[in-house]
């Protein structure tokens, strides 16, 4: 019997009630608990922060830690408690759930509610909850500031949690684990996954550092205006009101920002970024190649090379080094023309370029290609686990019942 079928009969003629947070478990604000209270060691801590940046939906090891004189200010979270976060500037992370699993005390602090769940709630079934849409509407309405948003704990309360068979909290409690099996079962694979992906960045990394470092003598060195054609003459920026709807690919610094009716290039290029925060902060790669029917904005400039060996070999080369020095303006960083020209490349013979090229390639498509590779699976196993989370938890509400 599939896991579908058997969740299917375990949910057969069972009566499921809304519940407010409340009615659940006991609810507490924290309170204190700046970063700069770390410790290297002593009461595991969890800051509101990390619960959206470094935690998954549950923890047994917390990445900080607190003096024993500084717990004693702070609220207790122990096995089983969840810690919400209750503050941020993007509303996802607002209400995002850590079910703590951890054998020792710990604690947390301000802009972080405790719950403490009952006996008619498992800590985990109410972390996955809080990831459905019904959820996220329902925090919505409570959620109040325009630039920092915050739902209190006080609001946070009075969110419904649908609560299956209430009458019958051993049965209740049996369904609940069993859609947190289900559900787990598709989060454990993604971070297998996830965590293979990242090790795969770290060894392309490194082959890509170890494939482009060249001494002086190896190679010749050419200066990247002497290996490719500037085509940024042709850029034509357009208002965002001027563009007209279409399917052609509009680029900008850092990739595609629209899509327009009609092109200014149909050949491949490769696209650096001229201007904006990422020459600085390399968050996403500041050199990409385009194909086919393309137009380009002044954020990028254009160049034009000879082979796809020639191409993709410098896109390599400048994602993986340091540009700062040919990259003026603090407040607003700027590669122009004549600094992107004077950059030092190394020329190696076009077969050495060609075997280069197609080692990366390999280790690109592993690691940063949606179309194949381990980025594919993980989104596809992320949508899986979606469409199963959504049919597990998704039970109506009674039209009689007020809405929250």
């Amino acid at each position: 019997m599939s896991q579908l079928s058997y969740m299917e009969k375990l949910l057969d003629g069972v009566e499921v009630e809304w519940k407010v947070l409340a009615e659940l478990g006991e609810l507490v604000r924290g309170n204190g608990l700046p970063k700069a209270d770390f410790t290297d060691s002593g009461v595991p801590a969890i800051h509101y922060g990390q619960i959206y940046t470094h935690y998954g939906l549950s923890t047994e090891t917390t990445i900080s830690f607190v003096s024993p004189e500084t717990a004693k200010k702070l609220k207790k979270v122990n096995t089983g408690d969840v810690v919400i976060t209750n503050t941020s500037e993007n509303f996802e992370d607002v209400g995002k759930a850590l079910v703590y699993l951890g054998e020792d005390e710990a604690v947390t602090g301000g802009h972080a509610t405790i719950f403490k769940p009952s006996k008619l709630i498992l800590g985990k079934y109410f972390a996955y909850v809080s990831q459905t849409g019904a959820f996220t509407n329902a925090k919505r309405k409570f959620a109040k500031g325009a630039k920092v948003i915050d739902v209190s704990a006080k609001d946070m309360a009075k969110i419904e949690i649908p609560i299956p068979c209430p009458d019958n909290p051993e049965k209740s409690l049996a369904i609940q684990i069993e859609i947190v099996r289900i559900l787990d079962t598709f989060t454990e694979l993604t971070t297998e996954l996830t965590t293979e992906l990242n090790l795969r960045k770290k060894q392309y990394n490194y082959y890509r550092d170890q494939l482009l470092s060249f001494e002086e003598g190896e190679v010749e060195w050419e200066c990247l205006g002497n290996l490719a054609e500037n085509l940024d003459s042709k850029r034509k920026p357009i208002a965002s009101g001027l563009r007209e709807p279409g399917d052609i690919p509009y680029y900008g610094a850092s990739g595609i920002v629209d899509y327009v009716e009609d092109y200014i290039f149909d050949e491949d290029l490769l696209l650096v970024s001229e201007d904006g925060a990422n020459l600085l902060a390399r968050n996403t790669p500041i050199a990409f190649s385009i194909s086919g029917k393309t137009w380009v904005n002044n954020h990028a400039h254009v160049l034009k090379f000879k082979t796809y060996a020639e191409r993709r070999f410098v896109e390599f080369y400048l994602n993986s080094i340091d540009l700062t020095p040919y990259i003026s303006g603090a407040a607003q960083p700027k590669l122009n023309k004549k600094n992107l020209n004077s950059i030092r490349i190394p020329n190696p013979l076009p077969e050495e370029k060609e075997r280069i090229v197609a080692l990366l390639d390999k280790f690109d498509t592993l690691t940063s290609s949606i179309k194949e590779g381990l980025p594919r699976e993980i989104e596809l196993r992320q949508k899986q686990y979606e469409y199963y989370r959504d049919l597990l938890l998704s039970f109506p509400k009674p039209n009689t019942q007020a809405a929250v």
